[in-house]
């Protein structure tokens, strides 16, 4: 007999006869009442044992994290919360379990404790949500820019260019580290090296996506990316997910109104199809708000948040009207904020973008027109000469969440710009020739797929919304 998944036992509309479910033991009360649950829903099913008629080395065996197989009749349920119970006739047990040990028990951890049990911890009520909503987000992201008919490009993991020029990336070698070869000047001699070049893992597929889009027109990449920054903060991660979008003659206020549509898209589509996780969530972070100081508490609950960014259009503002509001904001002229805004040109820190969403306008804001010197080198340089067409989409509670720009699609003046910032002409010989042979005005953006998965499921660290993070000294599972 086949099985039937524990969301569709409980969305049934009618009792049944005979029915057949599998899951793992949430909790097992009474010698009688089993918390089923397979994945499929946040909600579990009660299957009722009948304990009189079960052998009693079966019922110790019936302990939490037990993988079972129950047969039975599907009938209305007697108890409150649930429409729906498994009167079982017959129970197997699939594998071994033991209770004593097993670490996910029916009680509350904490995210630390799960982070070191990553491997065991989507067991959890919380961790199963968050994965759920993880999957139908990449989901809705597909389905975005294939109904408006982008081509979908699998960029290089493995490069041999920086396209941020950070310098933070892992190399990919496959010399030794005992007796590698030198030059004679002492260095790597990388032309030995399986590639004959020095390579890394990329940061991004933005460059190559760009290639692509001159010829394609519209395209985007979804992958992992890879940064080797030593930092052990809550939004930090070595191996993360990009989405980048790259789209032939978009200027900067098309890449505004695709972003905004986008991002609106993949949120709603979410909220319809995660209704139970997502109200779980809510419950999770008002539970975790109240031990909080009333200073730290969000003025949002999480669905709250969500409608905040769907019913709301996105207020576009120049970087230089935002840092006439921050220099002159309370905050700033109290001194509360660890980054005092004194003159143009600061990089905007968390502290100041959430101070723009939530106090000043009251919604999501996009800032454009960046100072040159804090941007990358491939933004298109405005007439001023010290601005460039860059924009960033803010979002309560977390800040930037979007960066993108229009690209710089004059050979001359991206090649001026390269050398000014010492990068090498040679290294992007092919990228420069996008801008040789038919270049055209173009524009794209960046939303790191952890940071949009944190914001939908009201997490406070990214390590928690991907399923095995990548941290410094962390390389576990």
């Amino acid at each position: 007999m086949k099985h039937t998944k524990v969301k569709d036992l409980l969305s049934s509309t009618k009792t049944l006869n005979e029915v057949n479910a599998k899951g793992w033991v949430r909790t097992f009360r009474n010698n009688q009442f089993i918390a089923l649950n397979d994945g499929s829903t946040i909600n579990n099913i009660q299957c009722v044992v009948d304990f009189e008629n079960t052998p009693e080395e079966t019922l110790k065996r019936i302990t939490t994290g037990a993988a079972v197989s129950v047969y039975g009749e599907l009938v209305e349920s007697k108890g409150a919360g649930q429409k729906y119970e498994i009167q079982v006739s017959r129970l197997e047990i699939l594998g071994d379990s033991d209770a004593e040990k097993f670490p996910m028990q029916p009680k509350k951890h904490s995210l630390e404790f799960l982070r070191e049990n990553a491997h065991l911890r989507v067991r959890t009520n919380a961790f199963g949500a968050i994965m759920r909503v993880r999957s139908v987000l990449a989901h809705a992201v597909h389905n975005y820019f294939q109904e408006k008919g982008f081509v979908y490009v699998n960029t290089p993991i493995i490069t041999g260019s920086d396209a941020e020029g950070a310098g933070e990336m892992f190399k990919v070698t496959a010399l030794p580290f005992d007796g590698t070869p030198r030059t004679e000047e002492g260095k790597v001699n990388y032309k030995e090296d399986f590639f004959g070049k020095e390579t890394n893992l990329t940061v991004s597929g933005q460059l190559e996506a760009e290639t692509y889009a001159m010829a394609l027109g519209q395209v985007y990449t979804f992958g992992p990316t890879f940064r080797a920054e030593n930092s052990n903060t809550s939004r930090h991660l070595a191996e993360f997910w990009m989405i980048e979008p790259e789209v032939a003659f978009n200027d900067l206020n098309d890449n505004m109104d695709l972003a905004e549509d986008f991002i609106q898209y993949v949120i709603k589509y979410t909220m319809d199809k995660c209704g139970d996780d997502l109200k779980f969530l809510e419950g999770r972070l008002v539970e975790e708000e109240k031990s909080k100081p009333q200073a730290e508490r969000s003025e949002m609950t999480l669905l709250e948040k969500l409608n905040f960014v769907l019913e709301n259009n996105f207020k576009r503002v120049s970087y230089t009207e935002a840092i006439d509001i921050l220099r002159d904001c309370t905050p700033n002229k109290k001194k509360k904020f660890n980054y005092i805004i004194n003159e143009w040109g600061a990089d905007l820190q968390s502290e100041h973008e959430r101070y723009l969403v939530e106090k000043h306008f009251k919604c999501p804001v996009i800032l454009f027109d960046y100072p040159a010197n804090i941007k990358a080198f491939y933004m298109r340089l405005n007439e001023d000469g010290k601005t460039v067409r860059a924009m960033d989409i803010l979002f309560p509670g977390i800040g930037e969440i979007v960066g993108g720009s229009q690209r710089e699609e004059r050979y001359d003046v991206l090649v001026e710009k390269m050398k000014v910032l010492g990068i090498d002409e040679e290294e992007l010989w092919w990228y420069l020739d996008t801008r040789r042979f038919g270049s055209a005005v173009h524009s794209g953006f960046g939303l790191g797929f952890e940071r949009l998965v944190l914001f939908v499921t009201g997490m406070t660290n990214i390590r928690d919304v991907i399923p095995f993070p990548r941290t410094p000294q962390n390389a576990e599972f």
